[in-house]
């Protein structure tokens, strides 16, 4: 004899399935030095820099756009160099200085980058401006804010929905010629 399907489901239903529950992932504890300051806390070795910063300092100045690396949202500074946040681990920047768009300003005075974006009206809806502040200031660190075509190559890695290109190639220029890429 064959069981019916009515059969085999009233079974299924009533057996016991074991919860397919993911491995917790175990927590470490984790120093970040970050515009600064030093934090401690205990992290899952999954959390990327951007969530750290984001969820657990409050600092939201770095912005989740496609958390994937596409985008540049969420760049930052690491050693002085950018990286976007989202594609790295908290655990892999012990040891290492971190800065964040709120770590630019000097108190109250504006960073020069910040200060030419205004000027120039780098800007509209300003979800990727924290990430092209980031990435100018380091531009102009390198020594790729030469030309206005030098400048474009170098931010490449950063898009701006609203199309505001022409403003934050001049804001940066701006900055670079100024001198003052502090």
């Amino acid at each position: 004899m064959h069981p019916s399907r009515r059969t085999i489901l009233k079974t299924a239903i009533a057996a016991p399935v074991p919860a397919l529950v993911p491995s917790p992932v175990p927590a470490t504890d984790v120093t970040l030095r970050v515009n600064g300051e030093s934090y401690s806390r205990e992290w899952e070795a999954r959390v990327t820099l951007l969530d750290a910063l984001r969820e657990d300092l409050g600092l939201t100045g770095t912005k989740k756009g496609c958390d994937r690396g596409e985008c540049g949202a969420c760049t930052v500074l690491v050693d002085g160099r950018r990286i976007k946040s989202c594609l790295t681990l908290a655990v892999m920047q012990q040891g290492r200085e971190i800065t964040t768009i709120e770590g630019l300003a000097d108190g109250e005075r504006l960073h020069p980058v910040q200060a030419a974006f205004i000027r120039h009206d780098g800007l509209q809806c300003g979800f990727c401006t924290p990430g092209q502040i980031m990435s100018g200031v380091a531009c102009i660190r390198e020594g790729h804010a030469d030309s206005d075509d030098e400048v474009r190559d170098w931010m490449s890695g950063n898009l701006c929905r609203c199309g505001c290109y022409p403003n934050i190639v001049a804001a940066i220029r701006d900055a670079a010629t100024s001198g003052k890429d502090n």
